[in-house]
């Protein structure tokens, strides 16, 4: 009797702990459902699963990652400086080193820094799904830019974690891509670049130098790395079976439009143009006006030429940039003996750019005649084709959205990333949220965290669903 008792009293105690469970609470949720369809076997061992925990991102831990990841800068808050190979720099990369371990994946790096944090699949030996970004920072930017892509990569990995009975087919892999900004030594996209088999790059890296004259290699030693060679980093193609990076949109058109998240289907083709002028300097007093031969002058025509150039594209979607201009000697005083331009045009069409870049120079030709200055440089650093989002990532993106009830819109990426030269390994996709002001590359740059916490889970179930195919 007393045993029956207790047994009572126990499966009275037993039933009253769990909380009281509604019939809704018997239907999957429309997530789970989904990807039980996708895998073709139960998604979860149980049929109840509260809903309002699916896929849940622990934001605050988030955000609190997204502070301390920009303490590690070179310039005070709120800004953010994080220049390749830097001591700030390296102490970053342990710091989502530790956090991909905490998370449970598995580590490693390669010849020049990029860092992967696996999650291994019931199948490894078929092609991975990958996901990631970069998080070294221009001077004075913000601390958003790439970040977001990396640190929430590794918390879409801990949501799916999360989510009981979860297991990818595929590996799943967090990819830290070394120097997407080209600060340091003038070369956008690094390791990205090399990751798709650039020979030309790992030649040039032989000898480049950055504005002290310090060497790439040595600079790469410095930090733990170019212990083998550059080419050791290249990945065939089909290395993935699919890549997909999550960023701030670096523009304002999803906040303007209210809408939660962006689904690119292509990403602009870049291209990169150096353009010396010399002439023959002297004292701005002393020299008249029509004996010039003024190199600045003949650098802010050309700044006027690139700008009309653009606009006679005809498309919204051309667009160039002067962002560097420099004289010699630089002082009020002296006529400019020598200037150099650093210039960025940028299409989703790659013949409509080429196009601008052959007026560029035909303009650049001109303005040295019409001004009697040396044309002495003309160069094309880069002209990289645009890259196309795969039909099964923006298909599988926009069935995350729906099913997580959040607006979405295709779009371009008229910034380029990462996911540039993943496209030429893999098929690649990109998601976007939205940003304060489309606000980049500078102080004020912000992405609220309810826009993070949408980005990160409409990644993680694009993840899964990937990893299944």
């Amino acid at each position: 009797m007393l045993v029956n008792l207790c047994t009572l009293l126990f499966l009275l105690y037993f039933i009253a702990s769990f909380p009281l469970i509604s019939s809704q609470n018997y239907e999957y949720d429309s997530t789970i459902k989904t990807m039980e369809e996708f895998s073709g076997y139960p998604f979860q061992e149980h049929g109840f699963k509260d809903s309002s925990s699916a896929l849940s991102v622990d934001i605050e831990s988030l955000q609190r990652q997204i502070d301390e990841l920009a303490s590690f800068s070179d310039t005070p808050a709120p800004s953010v400086t994080r220049v390749l190979y830097s001591e700030k720099d390296v102490l970053a990369r342990r710091y989502i080193k530790n956090l991909m371990g905490l998370a449970g994946l598995s580590v490693k790096e390669d010849a020049v820094g990029n860092i992967f944090g696996r999650w291994e699949g019931s199948e490894p030996e078929i092609a991975a799904v990958s996901t990631g970004s970069h998080i070294d920072a221009i001077p004075f930017s913000g601390k958003y830019d790439g970040v977001v892509g990396v640190l929430g990569a590794i918390e879409a990995i801990n949501a799916l974690k999360r989510y009981a009975g979860f297991k990818p087919k595929r590996s799943l892999e967090v990819i830290m891509f070394t120097s997407e900004e080209p600060t340091r030594f003038g070369i956008s996209c690094l390791g990205s670049r090399l990751l798709a088999g650039s020979k030309e790059l790992a030649e040039r890296l032989e000898t480049t130098v950055d504005n002290q004259d310090i060497s790439f290699s040595d600079a790469a030693r410095f930090s733990g790395y170019a212990h083998e060679d550059v080419s050791t980093v290249f990945l065939n193609k089909g290395h993935y079976h699919a890549f997909i990076e999550l960023h701030i949109e670096q523009g304002p058109i999803l906040e303007e439009e209210g809408t939660s998240i962006g689904v690119v289907t292509a990403i602009a083709s870049p291209a990169s143009i150096k353009v010396d002028f010399e002439g023959n300097g002297g004292h701005a007093g002393a020299v008249l006006m029509p004996m010039r031969n003024d190199a600045g002058l003949a650098a802010a025509e050309l700044s006027l030429a690139v700008e009309k150039h653009v606009l006679e594209s005809g498309s919204i979607d051309t667009v160039g940039t002067v962002g560097i201009l420099e004289l010699h000697p630089g002082a009020i005083n002296s006529i400019p003996s020598k200037s150099h331009l650093e210039i960025d045009t940028r299409d989703i069409d790659e013949k409509r750019r080429n196009k601008v870049i052959e007026k560029i120079h035909q303009s650049a030709l001109n303005i040295s005649r019409n001004r009697g200055v040396k044309l002495s440089e003309f160069k094309i650093i880069n002209q990289d084709p645009p890259a196309l989002s795969e039909d099964l990532i923006i298909k599988a993106t926009e069935s995350a959205c729906k099913e997580l009830n959040l607006s979405h819109k295709k779009m371009i990426s008229r910034a380029y990333h990462d996911s540039l030269f993943m496209a030429r390994i893999s098929p690649m996709g990109m998601i976007f949220i939205p940003c304060y002001k489309g606000y980049s590359h500078k102080p004020e740059e912000f992405a609220a965290p309810v826009d993070i916490a949408n980005g990160v889970r409409v990644l993680a179930l694009t993840l899964a669903k990937l990893s299944l195919t």
